[in-house]
């Protein structure tokens, strides 16, 4: 089923995101993960794109089919495009097709020094455009409450936005936030862009200290005083720390299905326990709504 069908069958959505373990051998181990993921019920598992030059190497491809075939849920394939051209996107996509896969998340792909950048897709709104002109996928696209690091300001990046959804992008994953106010904030942004389709907050619970250094210096997320002062206390006591971490992310999706969202999309880290708690902390209130 494609996502923006579950969206408009579902008042409130829950979505994980997974990504492909490096080995081939973790690849082989990771269905205890999958099995308690599993058991959650969750709508959708997205799959972060793994490294590998074709589709026959990409371990994403190899996890996404694990996940529809034998957990009998919905994959949500990630694809970059910045590193590829358009005959290697079509053998990506063909593949996806043979494999039954309705759904993917059509993202530029971060810049790297070692990785040749190609010519046919610099923004993620072309891939989305290409893959829409050619095949029946839901394409979903990435947003960033904070606006995304390459972004001049707030105005050029509603506009690039509305530029996925143009193209063809039915639902939105945000990047990871922790101040509930910046997503209310951009919430209000899109509306008055014009973009109608479900914007998708993803939260990450914040469990350990390097972790959270770790956000600051990949994504940019900024911190509440609320949090800060979590962070401050508890960072040099493992445990303390994860608690605490688990209650605010708790507490923050409550808030944000309180004041009606259309979905949460939860970055495991490839942590059962993580998502079990998360789901365990907000169950009732999924029920009720």
């Amino acid at each position: 089923m494609k996502i923006n069908e579950i969206h408009e069958k579902k008042k409130t959505v829950l979505s994980f995101e997974i990504f492909p373990p490096k080995k081939d051998e973790e690849l082989k181990n990771i269905d205890p993960t999958l099995e308690i993921l599993s058991e959650l019920k969750p709508d959708f598992i997205s799959v972060t794109f793994g490294a590998g030059g074709s589709s026959n190497n990409n371990k994403t491809i190899e996890l996404a089919r694990k996940i529809k075939e034998i957990y009998r849920i919905e994959p949500v394939v990630h694809l970059t495009c910045l590193c590829y051209d358009k005959n290697e996107i079509d053998e990506f996509a063909k593949e996806l097709e043979a494999a039954g896969i309705e759904n993917i998340l059509a993202l530029r792909g971060d810049k790297r020094p070692d990785v040749p950048e190609k010519h046919d897709f610099r923004h993620a709104s072309d891939l989305i455009e290409y893959l829409k002109s050619r095949y029946n996928f839901c394409i979903a696209g990435a947003c960033y409450p904070e606006t995304h690091p390459d972004s001049p300001d707030r105005v050029s990046e509603m506009r690039n936005l509305k530029k996925k959804v143009d193209a063809g992008a039915s639902v939105l994953l945000s990047q990871l936030f922790f101040d509930n106010d910046t997503f209310f904030d951009f919430q209000d942004d899109c509306k008055i862009a014009g973009i109608d389709v479900p914007v998708v907050p993803g939260i990450m619970p914040a469990v350990n200290s390097a972790q959270i250094r770790r956000m600051v210096t990949l994504c940019g997320a900024s911190f509440p005083d609320r949090f800060k002062r979590i962070a401050d206390r508890f960072e040099n006591d493992r445990d303390a720390m994860f608690d605490a971490g688990m209650s605010y992310a708790i507490s923050q999706i409550i808030d944000l299905l309180a004041n009606g969202v259309s979905g949460i999309h939860l970055y495991t880290m490839n942590n059962p326990v993580i998502a079990g708690k998360i789901c365990d902390g907000i169950k009732n209130i999924i029920k009720s709504i």
